[in-house]
């Protein structure tokens, strides 16, 4: 049986995420959260396309990487934060509106290293398409919290 999501580690999880300046900039939201999975999304604006129009990659491996990080934070203990270490992606289709949506699950949870797999959709009327893939490994730091407001330190 997969456990729960505990009220505080979920408060932990979604605090953490809301300290992310990045995410802000993007217009990126948390739409679910549970113990090992992840759902955010981004809506299509001008502002994150590339040439042709579609969701830059850069877009795309960022919501990828963060649902990633925030899967496995989810797994996490009390007193850790958590890194990306690694990921691969696999970029399959155009990224295109009007909503990029990134699912992450945690694949296999460990002490030190989580692994999490994270798909990538196209959401637009009822329909999605794949978009990318990404297979991430991730770090967990105990004994350390995120930086107070999100900003690191020097």
């Amino acid at each position: 049986m997969t456990p729960s999501l505990t009220p505080t580690a979920e408060r932990r999880v979604r605090d953490s995420f809301a300290r992310q300046g990045f995410m802000k900039k993007l217009g990126v939201e948390m739409r679910a959260l549970d113990y090992g999975w992840c759902e955010l999304a981004v809506a299509f604006d001008e502002t994150l396309t590339q040439q042709h129009g579609f969701f830059h990659a850069g877009v795309t491996a960022t919501i990828a990487d963060n649902a990633c990080g925030y899967a496995a934070y989810s797994v996490m203990p009390e007193g850790s934060t958590v890194l990306t270490t690694e990921f691969k992606l696999n970029l399959l289709a155009p990224a295109k509106g009007p909503v990029l949506v990134s699912r992450a699950r945690v694949i296999k949870p460990g002490k030190t290293l989580v692994i999490v797999e994270c798909d990538v959709w196209n959401n637009g009327e009822g329909e999605e398409t794949l978009a990318a893939k990404m297979l991430a490994t991730t770090l967990c730091l105990m004994n350390r919290e995120d930086a107070p407001g999100g900003a690191a330190k020097k």
